[in-house]
């Protein structure tokens, strides 16, 4: 995603150079065409992603809860993710990755003013690819990382404050921090901050903005004496799967070409992920409770969150590394903080997509280096890189804890959060949506 966007911005100081008029005419007369074998792997990375939201997610998510909940947790991340595709195309896109912009927003191509099917955008080699292919990839980037922020909330809040609450999240926290790490001129991008596909952007992001909303919400109702065990790990095992196949397309997508690089990326997204399952369940053996499926869809997800940063900015065996210490740390987070510290954090987003990612993203100026197998040049000291992947760690916590506050608070002012005592009693599949996940 680096590369691409340098590109890009040399492209734009290339443009402002005065040249004869002939050689204008010349330059319109070969306009660039998409590479047709990159533009398909690109589309189909792009739906390898939707596979991640619909059904991955909803059924990762549904599984976890209690069955009265299952079809409302299912259809807030389906409603979350459509309405996130319209605000994509109508601004979004221009606040991220707009043709005008400063250090922490951009604007201009809103409503994709400009844009059509001879559209291009530039990949990372002479190449392009068609720029609706590169928008809708982006599109599933935002819709997924709002979805991921309601895994914290599920059970207990109202299905408009979701849509409220989301319109406005994007608005204010992802739209900005997309800018600032993956785009030219972007704050953190200027700084050099290595983020391949979203640890920052994605997953630290939707992390805090879970603990934040998760607080302000307060816990469901009977939490933490009742038991609110997973009603079908089944569901949640085929959801884990899923998410697995489609962060191919997450992770390898995200060079943007059909390259060796991506090849990386793919091999390190097996790898860091198989990490993360196995080392989840030998925490849970060594404290002494029996390797679980929970345990192992866990550990999947903390391997894949930890390697989304590094998957091209690491050798094989940094991301093995990588996946295994991710999974120990977001064990402990999930397992022994949450309880200490008593949030209702429903479906561990903070403790793994956040937790999970700040390893991920501060990991990746280590794994990056050449002595540890990385693509690195050893141009940056690993200390410098480190410094720079730690304070772009602490804008986005700043950023996403601050922008998910006043997002709850508009949706509370417009809404209301909860629903009442009686919806959450009965769950909010019938009080909600006036159905059953299950009719028996």
């Amino acid at each position: 995603m680096r590369k691409f966007l340098t590109k890009l911005s040399g492209m734009a100081a290339l443009a402002s150079i005065s040249v004869p008029a002939f050689a204008q005419e010349a330059a319109e007369a070969v306009a660039p065409v998409a590479n047709p074998g990159n533009n398909a792997w690109m589309m189909t990375a792009t739906i390898l992603v939707l596979l991640m939201i619909l059904p991955g997610l909803a059924l990762f998510y549904g599984g976890l809860t209690r069955t009265k909940n299952m079809l409302s947790t299912m259809t807030q991340i389906g409603a979350a993710a459509c309405l996130a595709m319209l605000i994509w195309v109508m601004y979004g896109y221009g606040l991220a990755f707009g043709p005008e912009g400063n250090a922490f927003i951009s604007w201009g191509k809103f409503f994709l003013a400009g844009v059509d099917s001879s559209s291009t955008a530039a990949t990372f080699s002479d190449e392009v690819i068609s720029e609706y292919v590169f928008i809708s990839f982006q599109m599933t980037f935002a819709a997924i990382t709002l979805a991921l922020v309601l895994g914290s909330v599920v059970e207990r809040m109202k299905f408009s404050a979701v849509m409220v609450f989301g319109a406005v999240w994007l608005t204010i926290v992802y739209f900005p921090i997309a800018h600032m790490v993956w785009a030219g001129g972007g704050l953190l991008f200027e700084m050099g901050a290595l983020d391949f596909a979203g640890g920052t952007v994605v997953h630290i992001n939707a992390g805090v903005s879970a603990l934040v909303a998760a607080l302000i919400l307060g816990n469901r109702k009977g939490y933490p004496k009742e038991p609110m065990a997973p009603h079908s790990l089944t569901l949640t095992m085929i959801g884990t799967g899923l998410l697995w196949v489609g962060w191919f397309g997450f992770n390898a997508g995200s060079e943007l070409e059909a390259d060796g690089t991506a090849g990386l990326a793919m091999i390190n997204t097996f790898v860091a992920t198989a990490s993360g399952a196995l080392f989840w369940m030998l925490a849970e053996k060594l404290s002494g409770h029996k390797g679980s499926a929970l345990g192992f869809c866990s550990g999947v997800i903390a391997g894949l969150v930890a390697v989304t940063p590094a998957a091209g900015n690491s050798g094989p065996f940094g991301a093995i590394i990588l996946g295994a210490v991710a999974s120990l740390v977001c064990y402990y987070a999930v397992s022994f903080l949450k309880p200490k510290l008593g949030y209702d954090d429903s479906l561990d987003a903070f403790g793994i997509h956040g937790v999970g990612g700040m390893v991920g993203a501060i990991g990746t100026g280590i794994v990056y280096q050449p002595m540890f197998g990385g693509p690195g040049d050893g141009s940056t000291a690993m200390g410098a890189q480190v410094v720079t992947q730690i304070i772009g760690v602490l804008v986005t916590i700043g950023w996403a804890g601050i922008g998910t506050a006043i997002a709850m608070f508009i949706a509370k002012l417009v809404t209301g959060l909860r629903v009442s005592e009686e919806v959450e009693q009965e769950g909010l599949d019938l009080g909600e949506h006036g159905e059953r996940a299950y009719n028996y």
